[in-house]
């Protein structure tokens, strides 16, 4: 029989305190398109999804859900029956989110809502016309209480796979399709964002991105600097409610089949793979943004 299989990030759901700026930031400064709006809560498009991002306004910042989109392979049905056997707590919700017919609703160890689903409708609205316009939601990175135990469960019960490690038992880069990692698990006493990151074209993508937030008054908070792990090259900025979100471009991309990484000229090592790597940035950049203090 199949195995229940995740193979991308779909959404993010944000708490946030102050809505109507996350709105205008998404809008004017990322370039994504508002496809709907119902009961408080908007919700987001940069391309063909119903929604990428979702804001639902509240008294604090953070993570409401995360929606990932399985391979289709095992109905929702089975997908649930699945979980059940292995322990997992989960049901089935119809109707409750625009976009999303159906989807089932579970936590994982860290505490994480997560929404599963095989289908989600097309907006059709295409990519803005000004800002950003990232290429897509790539992934995100969470403070995890029960790190371990997380870890287990993404590749367990979703289909994800080790891609990295930066330092022994501290963060675990993982993925369920050929990016380098679509999450980032970082050991902690607690869950929270750490943060959240799109895919850019290039680097001149990447240059101009500073620019746009520049105009925007979000002040780039570190880089741009070429990762160890996954070797994308990145920036970092605050949005309206201090979430950090990056932007990166040339991200490391997986031959699952090899268990290898498509070689690339900055590669330390040829082939490269899996690996646990000391520091964060492979250019000996200093990384300032003190992560702990949002």
């Amino acid at each position: 029989m199949a195995k229940i299989k995740a193979f991308r990030l779909a959404y993010v759901d944000f708490y946030a305190k102050d809505a109507a700026k996350m709105v205008d930031y998404y809008t004017k400064t990322m370039g994504y398109r508002v496809t709907e709006e119902r009961e408080g809560v908007t919700y987001l498009s940069n391309a063909l999804d119903h929604h990428n991002i979702v804001i639902t306004p509240s008294t604090e910042k953070g993570i409401r859900r995360y929606g990932y989109q399985l391979d289709g392979k095992l109905s929702l049905e089975e997908v649930l029956a699945e979980l059940h056997i292995k322990g997992i707590s989960a049901s089935i919700k119809e109707g409750e989110k625009p976009g999303v017919a159906k989807l089932i609703e579970l936590q994982d160890p860290a505490g994480n809502t997560l929404e599963l689903f095989t289908e989600i409708e097309q907006s059709k609205v295409g990519y803005g016309s000004s800002g950003i316009l990232p290429h897509k939601l790539g992934h995100i990175a969470f403070y995890a209480k029960n790190f371990q135990e997380t870890i287990e469960f993404y590749q367990q019960a979703l289909g994800f796979e080790f891609t990295d490690q930066i330092g022994v038992g501290f963060a675990n880069f993982l993925t369920c399709n050929t990016d380098h990692h679509v999450i980032n698990i970082v050991a902690s006493d607690e869950t929270r964002l750490h943060h959240i990151a799109f895919q850019l074209k290039d680097a001149s993508h990447q240059y101009a991105s500073s620019d746009v937030l520049a105009k925007h008054g979000y002040p780039v908070l570190w880089g741009p600097s070429r990762h160890t792990a996954g070797h994308n090259i990145a920036t970092y900025h605050h949005d309206p409610d201090e979430n950090v979100v990056e932007l990166y471009t040339d991200m490391d991309v997986l031959i699952p089949e090899l268990g290898i990484f498509e070689p690339r000229p900055w590669h330390e090592e040829l082939p490269m793979k899996p690996k646990v790597w000391e520091a964060l940035s492979a250019w000996g950049t200093e990384f300032n943004v003190d992560l702990a203090k949002i």
